[in-house]
C-alpha cells in the first residue's frame, strides 16, 4: 500500500506517518516546514522530521509546497496512491488576518490542487481531510450557554453532547482562517458527491498530542504546557477564560482516518474531536496542569476575545461512531497532558 501524507511533520500529519509506516505501508511524506514561516523558530517542526526519519523504515519525505501544481501532479505521476491523508493548512484563526493570501491560498489552493490531482491519478484512493470546526464560525455561540464557576456549558440538555455536523456554516463570522477552511471543505466533500470520490472530510475539535509544536497563536493545550515547563507568560484572551474546548489526542485522530479508510463513504463530514469527556475550559486546563505537576501557568487576562472565536465548543462525534461503531477515543486529558509534559521536558532540557 502507498500512503501519501500531506503536512507529515506536522502533529496528525506525523502521527499519521509512524501509523501506516507500522503498518508496512509506503508512506511519502510532504512538508516544507511553513510552520517555521508563520511562527518563528518556536514553530518549527524540523525536530519531528528527525524523528520520524529516526523512528520509520519505509517513509519518503519531500519538501514540496501544496500550492505548487506541477509538483502535485508531478507526484501524484510518479506514485500510485491508494490513501491520501491531507494535513497541511495555515492553521492559525489569528495569523490568518495578516496573511490572508497566502492563507487562501494554501487552505483553498493548495487542496483542490491536491483533490484534482487524485482524480486524475489516483481516482479510486482514498482522501481523508482535516478540517476544522472553525468552518461553523461562530454560530456555535448561538446555542444558550449557562455560566458556571470554571466554564461556559450548554444549558439545554438536548445540546449536552455538543455541536453536530447540522450547525451552519453561512451566515456567521469565521475569521480569514475559518473562510479559507470552510472553501477547502466545500471543494472537498464536493469532489466526494459530484465525482464520486472516496473522500471523507473531518471537522477537528482541538487536536493536540505530545507531538504538537505549540505556539501562542495556535496550538492552545501545547502551548499551555509550554508555557508552564519554560516559565513564560501566558494571556487568556476574554470570556473570562471559561471558554470550553474538546480536546483529542493525534493517535485518535489517525485511528478515524483508518477506519473511513476501510469503509469509505464519499463526500461524508464527520466532526472529530474528544467529545464531552474531553472537554475543559481555559481555566480548567491550568488548574489541571498545576494539579499534575510542579509547574505554575504565569497568566494574564484580556477581555479582548479572538474575532469568531468559539465560547463553548464541544464535538459531537455520536455520526461518526454510528457509522464507525469500532472506533472510540482512547486517551483522556490526563493521558494527553502527561505526553506533552514528557515532550516538552525532553525539549527544554536539549536547548
Amino acid at each position: 500500500m502507498k500512503v501519501l501524507v500531506t503536512g507529515s511533520s506536522g502533529l496528525i500529519g506525523s502521527a499519521a506517518v509512524r501509523h501506516w509506516d507500522h503498518l508496512g505501508a509506503d508512506v511519502v511524506g510532504i512538508d516544507n516546514n511553513m510552520r517555521e514561516t508563520f511562527f518563528g523558530p518556536g514553530g518549527s517542526t524540523l525536530w519531528n522530521l528527525e524523528r520520524l526519519i529516526a523512528q520509520t523504515t519505509r517513509f519518503e519525505h519531500q519538501d514540496l509546497d501544496i500550492r505548487n501544481r506541477e509538483a502535485i501532479d508531478a507526484l501524484f505521476r510518479a506514485h500510485e496512491f491508494e490513501l491520501i491523508i491531507h494535513c497541511a493548512a495555515q492553521p492559525s484563526h489569528d495569523k490568518a488576518k495578516e496573511i490572508p493570501l497566502v492563507d487562501f491560498d494554501v487552505n483553498a489552493g493548495g487542496t483542490i490542487n491536491l483533490l484534482e490531482a487524485a482524480r486524475r491519478y489516483a481516482p479510486k484512493s482514498v482522501f481523508c481531510h482535516m478540517s476544522t470546526n472553525k468552518v461553523y464560525g461562530d454560530a456555535p455561540n448561538e446555542i444558550p450557554l449557562v455560566e458556571l464557576e470554571t466554564r461556559w456549558d450548554y444549558r439545554d440538555s438536548v445540546d449536552y453532547q455538543g455541536i453536530t455536523e447540522e450547525c451552519r456554516i453561512d451566515r456567521t463570522t469565521h475569521s480569514l482562517f475559518g473562510a479559507s477552511k470552510l472553501a477547502a471543505d466545500v471543494i472537498a466533500q464536493e469532489f466526494g458527491r459530484y465525482f464520486g470520490m472516496n473522500v471523507g472530510v473531518f471537522r477537528g475539535g482541538c487536536l493536540t498530542g505530545a507531538d504538537h509544536s505549540g505556539v501562542e497563536l495556535h496550538g492552545f493545550l501545547s502551548y499551555l504546557v509550554h508555557v508552564s515547563v519554560t516559565g513564560k507568560p501566558y494571556t487568556i484572551f476574554g470570556y473570562g477564560g471559561k471558554q470550553v474546548r474538546d480536546q483529542i489526542d493525534s493517535s485518535d485522530v489517525v485511528t478515524a482516518f483508518e477506519a473511513f479508510a476501510a469503509s469509505p463513504r464519499p463526500g461524508e463530514v464527520y466532526n472529530l474531536g474528544g467529545g464531552r469527556e474531553n472537554a475543559a475550559s481555559v481555566l480548567e486546563c491550568i488548574q489541571l496542569i498545576e494539579e499534575m505537576s510542579a509547574y505554575r501557568v504565569r497568566h494574564t487576562y484580556s477581555e479582548t476575545n479572538r474575532v469568531g472565536d468559539h465560547i463553548c465548543y464541544i464535538s459531537n462525534v455520536s455520526k461518526f461512531k454510528q457509522h464507525y461503531p469500532n472506533w472510540t477515543v482512547r486517551h483522556n486529558l490526563r493521558d494527553i497532558l502527561a505526553g506533552m509534559f514528557e515532550q516538552e521536558e525532553r525539549k527544554h532540557r536539549l536547548r
